[in-house]
């Protein structure tokens, strides 16, 4: 096949546009062309009122010669030899395998080891602490109303990980050169997602319909030869002479196994804690915390597409920002959310946490983002496990802010800019639930941080008018942006103090969003499999 790159069409281009543009590019005919494959379709909104929209096309010809074509072609960056795209399985287990790998977690990372293992034969189990994930929306919907915390099954854990209460956004800038970011989306829309996934440069799902879609994942594990178990905390990994040997689970049942994975997501502090008690090589790694901040989702809109706002292929506008203090600090936004709402995302007691999520079609009032600073690990001398305790901290301090309900602190952007006295919110009602408490966030961050937010929002506003206004809504706070530590792991992907472990996807510090930890968990599965084959 032929690829061209960097094909420009305006916004409305009608339906032959991209068929008449291959014609004239290559000189061919409509006899020559079999068929046009969208491999991805981006925009610049660079200028809101003259958006372009911007093609990546993989032909199938007949009665062309491609060698031909391409060497006419040699020097025009836009024409190339497709690549080859489809996923290789790397590995096939052997009918007398003995022994079951043990992925623990089933975030996109942990879901995908195990799919792939079960897709080469390995029969994967799959140990996940929270609850399936139907069971385990029933318990985050009623924190959310009710504010009644399960601390084993919430939006942090259980079937589908973190971002299954996400907007579900499914881009990435992790270098993918075996396209396995494709097998990824392949996957999804297999379960149910939209076929759209697959080519448009900012893909997202939704909340609804990742439920659904982790459920027919599941199904297909177990189809497979994998076992899946809910409600099971591995309380401790088994290790003799630097190998591990399999896990004990909170029940007292004890699993062998020489491989396995670890996929715990970022918020199983417990499990890091426990991980440093047995000599697990870990590190501190940067982090960052900040506040979810909302919009009406038509300002934004107007000001990244102007009179294309509203558009059906652009759909809710989002944004990317990004500020250098002068304190030396960076603030950026971070998990921008379209049409969507801030959630409660706690996990442990008398703590508040947000996050953000979107359902599909993106149609909620507000725009929200957080607005996070970065924190390095010299800011707590490189202790592995003291970005947990900060975290634990201005958590803590929320939770009081916030009334000691589970209500989240906010405040008005223009009084939290002034230093004022937190008064009503005004015409950006905050969508967090169970409820914020309108309170000064002056003291719930550490002072360097707010320092830094209250310098970068004025600057935001230059470059979207209005990011700044009086009415803007801040409620905090973000805490749960990535892993404050990272497991160490070697070129085998395998822990450097302990063989057979795996640290892997976003809590192991080598993942960042729903994509990403998917991606990992391929390589991750590809590398057990291998292992497992040299040492059955």
């Amino acid at each position: 096949m032929i690829r061209l790159n960097e094909v420009k069409l305006p916004l409305d281009h009608d339906e032959d546009a991209l068929r008449n543009f291959v014609f004239n590019k290559l000189s061919i005919t409509a006899e020559q062309l079999v068929d046009i494959h969208i491999f991805k379709r981006g925009y610049d909104a660079r200028k809101r009122n003259v958006i372009t929209l911007i093609y990546t096309l993989d032909l199938t010809l007949t009665n062309v010669d491609e060698d031909e074509l391409l060497s006419r072609f040699e020097r025009d960056q836009q024409v190339r030899q497709s690549p080859d795209t489809e996923y290789k399985y790397v590995a096939q287990a052997p009918a007398d395998l003995t022994e079951r790998p043990i992925v623990i977690g089933m975030g996109p990372c942990g879901l995908f080891t195990g799919l792939i293992l079960a897709q080469m034969g390995f029969n994967p189990i799959i140990l996940e602490r929270g609850k399936s994930v139907h069971e385990r929306s029933k318990d985050t919907f009623r924190f959310w109303r009710k504010g009644e915390l399960n601390t084993e099954s919430n939006v942090q854990f259980g079937e589908g990980g973190a971002g299954t209460f996400s907007d579900g956004k499914l881009y990435s800038q992790v270098k993918d050169p075996k396209f396995l970011g494709l097998k990824v989306k392949e996957e999804f829309v297999a379960a149910g997602a939209p076929a759209e996934i697959i080519y448009v440069s900012k893909p997202h799902i939704g909340t609804f319909k990742l439920v659904t879609m982790v459920e027919r994942m599941r199904r297909k594990i177990i189809e497979l030869g994998g076992e899946i178990r809910f409600e099971t905390r591995v309380d401790e990994i088994n290790i003799e002479d630097n190998q591990v040997t399999g896990v004990t689970l909170n029940g007292g049942e004890v699993i062998n196994s020489k491989h396995v994975t670890l996929a715990i997501g970022h918020s199983a502090r417990d499990t890091v804690q426990m991980l440093h008690d047995k000599g697990v090589y870990l590190e501190a790694q940067s982090f960052s915390v900040g506040f979810r901040i909302e919009h009406k989702q038509e300002l934004i809109d107007q000001a990244r597409f102007g009179t294309n706002a509203g558009h059906p292929i652009l759909g809710a506008a989002d944004y990317k920002l990004v500020h250098h203090c002068e304190n030396g600090r960076s603030v950026y936004s971070f998990c921008m959310c379209p049409g969507g709402v801030v959630v409660a995302a706690t996990s442990e007691t008398e703590a508040v946490v947000t996050n953000g999520m979107s359902q599909y079609s993106r149609s909620e009032r507000n725009a929200n983002s957080a607005i996070v600073v970065g924190i390095a690990p010299s800011d707590f001398d490189n202790d592995p496990l003291q970005g947990i305790a900060l975290q634990r901290k201005l958590e803590r301090n929320a939770y009081i802010l916030g009334g000691s309900t589970y209500q989240a602190p906010a405040q008005r952007v223009g009084d939290f800019l002034k230093g004022a006295e937190a008064k009503p919110y005004g015409d950006v009602e905050p969508s967090y639930k169970p409820e914020v408490t309108m309170t000064d966030l002056s003291t719930s961050l550490p002072d360097f941080a707010i320092e830094a937010i209250r310098e970068a929002l004025p600057a935001f506003n230059k470059k979207i008018r209005g990011f700044a206004q009086d009415d803007a809504m801040l409620t905090g706070v973000e805490t749960r942006t990535s892993s404050p530590v990272q497991i160490k792991r070697g070129a085998d992907y395998q822990s450097l103090s302990t063989k057979g472990l795996y640290p892997a996807g976003e809590g192991a510090g080598y993942a960042g969003g729903i994509l990403s930890a998917g991606i990992d968990g391929i390589k991750i599965a590809e590398a057990v499999a291998l292992d497992m084959l040299k040492t059955n």
